[in-house]
């Protein structure tokens, strides 16, 4: 995260070319540079692990920021929405608590980056079997159906106009660490940001890497998803997704002709 701040110290008025000058003095001009963004050394060898993005997004939040008096709003939505999210994520991959332990549906993610008006999250997708992979997907959903059934609801006594739907997407593939770890960058994150940005889409999960041969007896993969192929720009002419079946029944004419049969 970059936070360049300026003061008033940083600044002093010197004699230049015959007039009175503002300048910043040339010790913060130099912090100016890459260290700001918190990465550590940029020169370091990536690492890669085979992960699981998931893009949480916010439909309406830049709407929503517009109202009258939004600091009165915004930061009384954020904070309480990011904590329900943390939590539902934490509570939707546990099984039960047992002693002093908690067994888990699948590993818990292993990177969380605030995305302005959503999150991303990165999961370990080496340390699952094709069920808790699927299981990923299955969490994603229910998250997004209990923001509109709960957090929604409860929320909406406190602000005005909350962001009325939580779009979600889900990619399977490689990530690369940058600096020190603390960021990543591959084509899964592109996949699942690029997913949750096509029009009428709220749900989505790319088909690539999810064993759904397997899973014909769970209910979301055989009644509530249906296997489409679309155009994702910059990426493929012709991806694999899943998007909800209901959705895609609902959808505007002139945005389900971008949804071609499998």
């Amino acid at each position: 995260m970059a936070l360049f701040k300026l003061t008033s110290s940083d600044f002093t008025e010197i004699e230049c070319e015959g007039e009175r000058r503002i300048v910043l003095s040339k010790k913060k001009y130099d912090a100016f540079n890459a260290s700001l963004l918190g990465l550590g050394d940029l020169t370091q060898d990536a690492t890669a692990t085979d992960a699981i993005a998931v893009n949480f997004d916010l439909q309406g939040f830049t709407v929503f920021c517009k109202q009258i008096e939004p600091h009165l709003a915004v930061p009384l939505f954020l904070s309480q929405f990011l904590c329900w999210l943390m939590e539902r994520i934490k509570v939707e991959m546990t099984v039960k608590d047992i002693g002093s332990g908690v067994r888990l549906y699948n590993p818990l993610p292993f990177f969380i980056k605030f995305m302005g008006d959503g999150l991303l999250v990165l999961l370990d997708s080496s340390l699952m079997n094709n069920i808790e992979r699927r299981n990923v997907i299955l969490v994603c959903f229910n998250i997004c159906q209990l923001y509109r059934t709960k957090f929604l609801k409860a929320i909406s006594s406190k602000v005005v106009d909350a962001p009325p739907v939580l779009r979600c997407a889900v990619a399977r593939g490689t990530v690369y660490s940058v600096g020190n770890g603390n960021d990543f960058v591959g084509s899964c994150i592109n996949m699942s940001a690029r997913l949750q940005r096509i029009p009428g889409i709220t749900f989505a999960f790319n088909r690539r890497g999810f064993d759904l041969e397997c899973a014909a007896g769970t209910s979301f993969f055989k009644d509530d998803s249906i296997m489409t192929r679309v155009s994702i720009r910059g990426i493929n002419e012709n991806e694999l997704i899943g998007v909800l079946k209901a959705g895609l029944a609902s959808m505007k004419p002139e945005d389900k002709k971008a949804f071609r049969p499998v």
